[in-house]
């Protein structure tokens, strides 16, 4: 036999673990899309240096519970032809919802739409308060 044929013959299973271990490696980066989330504090830089517009697609009564200083509540449901999204596609869009899951599909639905720089704030609300950043609540 060929020797490259025996080697993978003989540590294939180490040739397994390299790929599955490779494999989740990348994963993080596909599974989300290739960098469709951003930091709590990556989020505070677009806001403070690019003028991001700071989204929050929970529904009324979690938004009102607690949100990010500053956010618009647009629910996810709602989110196709809101009034309350920037006119300005090409400014960096930072959407949250209370732990990420919603976000990442809202920032997919924008970036379709056209808001090239739209991303999920990775964590939501929670990694907002986790970051002692401020949050406001709803009177």
């Amino acid at each position: 036999m060929r020797p490259t044929v025996t080697f993978i013959l003989e540590n294939w299973l180490l040739i397994l673990v390299a790929c599955i271990s490779g494999g989740m490696l990348v994963w993080p980066m596909v599974g989300k899309g290739g960098g469709s989330s951003v930091s709590p504090s990556e989020a505070v830089r677009l806001i403070n240096r690019e003028k991001g517009v700071l989204i929050d697609v929970c529904e009324p009564a979690e938004f009102a519970a607690g949100h990010a200083v500053g956010a618009r509540n647009v629910p996810l449901g709602s989110l196709a032809g809101a009034k309350d999204l920037p006119a300005n596609k090409a400014v960096p869009v930072l959407v949250m919802c209370a732990s990420g899951a919603r976000a990442r599909r809202a920032a997919s639905q924008l970036r379709k739409a056209g808001y090239e720089k739209a991303v999920a704030v990775a964590g939501g609300n929670a990694a907002w308060r986790d970051a002692n950043l401020p949050v406001e609540k709803k009177a």
